[in-house]
């Protein structure tokens, strides 16, 4: 499947790339292939994978 239009990020480059959180089309520069998700929503996530949890390793509960 081609993807076809402008980066929806900067808006001057070609789309190569569909962000797989949000749906963007973004063009290579603003695309991270490390997480498969634009710049933006990688950047929200900061350095997790998609399916991490926000949950501590050393424990199975949260405790208030």
């Amino acid at each position: 499947m081609s993807v076809s239009g402008l980066c929806t990020v900067c808006e001057s480059e070609s789309a190569e790339y569909t962000c797989g959180r949000c749906g963007s089309l973004v063009c290579e520069v603003h695309y991270d292939p490390t997480v498969g998700f634009c710049v933006e929503c990688a950047g929200e996530i900061g350095n997790s994978r998609p399916g991490d949890t926000d949950q501590p390793d050393d424990g199975d509960t949260y405790r208030f």
